[in-house]
């Protein structure tokens, strides 16, 4: 391959705005979303519902905490949309240059601890399956190497290969869900899933906050997705059909499944319909599409502070790095740790939301390098809300001595939004150019 060929391969704009020839609209936007949103622990969210709800009830909690979701990562996204520049890039604006640093180790750091959560993950359902329906036993940690190897591939490439691959992944998984709608309602009684709890009861308000929670972090790092938009709009209608259409049909067909056959998990359930083939499937691509999501984005971050390394050798090093700590067993250790790296995401984007929206002359990438060191006001913001997430986050993970919406994510992005919209109205801080001769 040559010099060139290798170049364009993996080049991903991740320091410059992504050029207009490379934009897309919002259907491949959206077959993205979806196939970074459509995992396994969405599909066990949805059995969650289905074990603690009504039916009715988990159908409603599931509208009302995806369209939120779906106006969150809207309102993100059309910033990485005027922008076309990622997350930690579009931090830049709103916190300063060190600012931007610190937003960028914080997801870094916390997506690819989730990759090597999810890693863990697929490694352990991956060799259930495979025993269950070859009856061959390979050890877990095996599998996790391969599936690293496979989700860090894509993630290297970058956003083309992704998009590449929820092409083929999006449909697929889309059909075997139909597929096992059809077969347990021919062979059960359509009654049964009305009412039948069989889980921990859960309310609609609980319920709600479970859906924005899960994929909270997801829709504040909207922009290095949104980057790649042709126009705001296309931002915002993949953000609905992503978030609100895809997201709530995965948790309305999942509780369903889980309905009919009192299982949470998809796997569990394809292989009682004798579907194992099927559901490794399923957990291959499934994982895959969400697992090389959160890398990409990792590398984004680190490719912010680390600017003379190519964002492919960045993203290898996450790679490793998060295979090393799904091998090493992070489920059991490092969940503390990243539930409080994710408690400081969601009040990132309430800032540069906020901040977008009164002060759109700014965020042009000509005005980047003119960005102060530390933008003080902004900078107390994200801290003040971040501590605010704590305050509602229950325990062992936060103190919960209150609540605001059940969701402290969605509670630290309002608080940064309501409290930044005050901030950059009253400062009126203003990015000043340098002359040069």
């Amino acid at each position: 391959m040559s010099d060139i060929a290798e170049k364009n391969l993996v080049k991903d704009y991740e320091r410059e705005p992504v050029p207009e020839h490379k934009r897309k609209g919002w259907f491949k936007l959206s077959i993205v979303w979806l196939g970074g949103i459509v995992a396994l622990s969405a599909i066990v969210l949805g059995g969650t519902l289905a074990g603690g709800l009504s039916m009715s009830q988990a159908i409603i909690a599931t509208l009302i905490g995806t369209f939120l979701l779906a106006c969150l990562s809207a309102l993100c996204s059309v910033v990485g949309a005027k922008t076309n520049l990622s997350t930690a890039m579009v931090s830049t604006f709103a916190l300063g240059q060190y600012g931007a640093y610190a937003v960028s180790v914080v997801i870094a750091l916390s997506l690819f601890g989730w990759f090597g959560v999810q890693l863990d993950l697929f490694g352990t359902s991956l060799a259930h399956v495979i025993d269950n329906t070859f009856g061959v036993s390979i050890p877990p940690k095996v599998l996790v190497i391969v599936g690293g190897i496979l989700m860090t591939t894509t993630a290297v490439i970058g956003y083309k290969a992704i998009e590449k691959l929820s092409l083929i992944a999006v449909p697929l998984l889309a059909i075997l869900i139909i597929a096992s709608l059809i077969r347990v309602g021919m062979s059960s009684d359509a009654n049964q899933i009305s009412d039948n709890v069989f889980g921990d009861p859960l309310s609609t308000g609980v319920a709600v906050s479970l859906i924005i929670g899960s994929l909270a972090v997801g829709a504040i790092i909207g922009p290095d997705i949104s980057r790649y938009a042709r126009s705001t709009k296309d931002a915002v209608i993949s953000s609905f059909v992503g978030y609100f259409a895809g997201f709530s049909l995965v948790l309305i067909a999942s509780a369903i499944l889980a309905k009919f056959t009192t299982e949470t998990d998809i796997v569990a359930i394809m292989l009682s319909l004798g579907w194992g083939t099927a559901a490794l499937l399923v957990l291959i691509l499934a994982q895959w599409t969400t697992n090389d999501n959160n890398l990409y984005s990792s590398a984004l971050g680190f490719s912010a502070i680390f600017k003379n390394t190519p964002k492919f050798v960045l993203t290898i090093f996450a790679g490793v790095i998060g295979t090393s700590l799904a091998v090493g067993g992070i489920y059991d250790n490092f969940i503390p740790f990243l539930n409080f790296l994710s408690a400081l995401i969601p009040p990132i984007g309430g800032v540069y939301v906020a901040d977008y929206l009164l002060n759109k002359e700014k965020y042009t990438f000509e005005n980047f390098d003119y960005m102060p060191k530390v933008n003080l006001p902004n900078v107390s913001v994200w801290a003040v809300a971040a501590f605010f997430a704590f305050l509602t986050t229950p325990q062992p993970n936060g103190f919960g001595l209150f609540t605001l919406t059940g969701a402290s994510g969605f509670d630290a992005f309002l608080v940064a939004f309501i409290l930044q919209l005050a901030v950059t109205k009253f400062t009126s801080i203003k990015t000043t150019r340098v002359a040069t001769n």
